[in-house]
């Protein structure tokens, strides 16, 4: 992947072209899509469903850079991304309200407060869920 350097004002930079931009975002989200089989395979939910977020906030913003050509807003808030890429004005109901699930998970798997109440709810029947949604809005 040939990348061009940019220097200015002493700042050296790495920047490559919008392709490869939303490449590498896909790239990600494709490890990661992987990396939520195989949790779901070991049963490890809690980490499952932190996946499919990382899944989803890496897909949308492969989507920012194809519609804005710009880097994404630095946050995991998949609803902040969707509005900010546009792709909020394009969602189904049905994804709008996934985003809305999965937004907990990425900061409860991180940080949870209540693992045993999170793991509870985090089953094998509702974690195949999440992830058969998440593949449904990624096509992953």
């Amino acid at each position: 992947m040939p990348m061009k350097l940019y220097i200015s004002k002493n700042l050296i930079a790495i920047m490559s072209t919008f392709e490869e931009r939303i490449e590498y975002w896909l790239d990600l989200a494709d490890y990661d899509l992987v990396t939520a089989k195989v949790m779901l395979e070991s049963k490890r939910y809690l980490y499952l469903g932190f996946m499919c977020h990382q899944v989803v906030e890496k897909s949308i913003k492969a989507f920012f850079w194809f519609v804005k050509k710009t880097e994404p807003p630095y946050t995991h808030n998949l609803l902040v991304l969707s509005e900010k890429s546009t792709l909020e004005k394009i969602l189904s109901k049905e994804h709008k309200t996934l985003l809305n699930e999965l937004m907990p998970l990425n900061i409860q798997a991180r940080y949870p407060n209540d693992k045993l109440l999170l793991l509870n709810a985090l089953n094998y029947n509702k974690s195949r869920s999440l992830l058969k949604k998440q593949k449904n809005l990624t096509n992953g």
